[in-house]
Order: C-alpha cells, then sequence, then structure tokens
C-alpha cells in the first residue's frame, strides 16, 4: 500500500512511539536501544506510555457509563471489592451475568487507579459529560498501548499538522503498520483487528472527534483546562495533541 505524505509523517511517528516501546518480544526479552532518556526518566519515575497492546479493548470498550457509576462508588469511600459488590448487587452495568459484570468493573477499576489522581476520579463521577469522557478517554490512553499510540499518532498528527480528514483508510493503514512492528499485535486475528478497528472508531464518536460513523473530517476538540494542567504535571505532554492541544 502506498502511503500519502501526511500518511508518510504518521508512520514516522509511529515509529518513533515504537522505538522507544518497552514490552516483550518473541523472545520474551526487552527490548534494545532504550535511550539515555528514557533511563534517566524511569531513574525519576517520569510516568511513560502503558506498555501493552491489549487486545481486550474488543471486549471492554470504551466504557463510559460503567466508568462513571464506578467513579462515584470510589467516591462515596467504598472499597474495590464494596464497590464491586454493589455494582453486581444492583446490577448498576445492566449486564446479563455476574460474571460479566465483574470483569467490567475490575477493568474501570484499573483504568481510575491508573491515573493515579482523586481528582479526575472524581471529574469522571461529577463533571460533565463532556468533561468526564475526555478524563475517561485519558484514563483508557494510559491503560492501553493501542489507544495511546492512535490517539498520538494518527489523531494526534492530523490536530498538529491541521490535517482534519479521515477515513477508514487512517485505521487500516495504522494497523498494518502496528503489526509489522510489534509481535503482539500481528498475533492477532483479523477478527480481533476488525473489532479493534471498530472501537477505536467508537471511541472517536463518543468523544465526539467524529461526528458519526461516515463522517470524514475530524471535529475541534477543546480539552478541559484542569484536565491539561494534569496531564503536564504527569509529565504526559506527548498526549496533548491527541485533545487538538498543539503549540
Amino acid at each position: 500500500m502506498s502511503l500519502s505524505c501526511a500518511e508518510g509523517r504518521q508512520h514516522s511517528a509511529l515509529c518513533m512511539v515504537f522505538q522507544a516501546a518497552r514490552g516483550p518480544l518473541k523472545n520474551g526479552t526487552d527490548y534494545a536501544g532504550v535511550s539515555d532518556e528514557m533511563k534517566e526518566n524511569e531513574k525519576h519515575q517520569v510516568p511513560q506510555e502503558p506498555a501493552r497492546y491489549k487486545a481486550s479493548i474488543t471486549r471492554e470498550q470504551f466504557m463510559f457509563f460503567e466508568m462513571r457509576a464506578t467513579a462515584k462508588l470510589l467516591k462515596e469511600g467504598l472499597s474495590d471489592e464494596e464497590a464491586i459488590r454493589r455494582i453486581i448487587a444492583e446490577n448498576l452495568f445492566q449486564y446479563p451475568t455476574e460474571k460479566q459484570i465483574r470483569a467490567q468493573a475490575l477493568s474501570c477499576l484499573k483504568r481510575l487507579h491508573g491515573l493515579q489522581d482523586e481528582t479526575l476520579i472524581g471529574a469522571i463521577a461529577t463533571r460533565p459529560s463532556e468533561t468526564a469522557k475526555q478524563v475517561c478517554l485519558y484514563a483508557l490512553m494510559k491503560y492501553n498501548r493501542l489507544v495511546w499510540d492512535f490517539m498520538v499518532t494518527v489523531i494526534g498528527e492530523k490536530y498538529r499538522n491541521r490535517d482534519l480528514t479521515f477515513s477508514r483508510r487512517d485505521l487500516n493503514v495504522y494497523f498494518i503498520r502496528l503489526q509489522e512492528q510489534i509481535d503482539a499485535v500481528a498475533a492477532w486475528s483479523d477478527t480481533t483487528v476488525e473489532r479493534a478497528k471498530q472501537v477505536l472508531l467508537r471511541v472517536l464518536i463518543e468523544n465526539e472527534y467524529l461526528s458519526g460513523r461516515d463522517a470524514t473530517t475530524l471535529n475541534p476538540v477543546w480539552l478541559d483546562s484542569e484536565l491539561e494542567n494534569t496531564i503536564r504535571e504527569n509529565h504526559d505532554e506527548a498526549v496533548l495533541p491527541a485533545f487538538n492541544c498543539v503549540d
């Protein structure tokens, strides 16, 4: 598949991310060639992008309603297990089986705790939907590298370059390059890849980056100022272009 100039820039950005990846190779060893800067960051425990590309995104998806309900329980002072029991007892997620409810509740808790910020958890619980969804997206990005890389190297690059066009081709190119570079993703079945594409598309729609499934233009999104400050405090500035926050 030949690439346009814009796609080539996205590919270059994606390759830079891959070169810094710290996931396992086929032989189980870590990625070599970690830069001195990354080593220095690790010494100071500067947050990095998530290490794993998780196919579980096809089951867990964005889950705004579930994240909001779980965040509210945590803000009430419930422990994780107490929150899970409450979710199950009252079937707050409206899922058919207890097993499914517990699995999704655990996923929500992992994302919420991954924020490492009680204020952001409170924002998911109480702030208007537009702001709460942005925080949920940030939580999902920090939880799953698949989402982090897509939002940074595809969506962020488009905002950075003021190229607001979007099509199915952008998703296809992203996954082709991902499978070329990451062994774990190369092992995914065609069905899993297709489902992951659909989830990423729905994430864009739920967060109003796209007006619908057939939309071909990215909308101008506006990042909540408090979330922007937290992202900067977390040294996660790399994600800011994904929220249309570019210099």
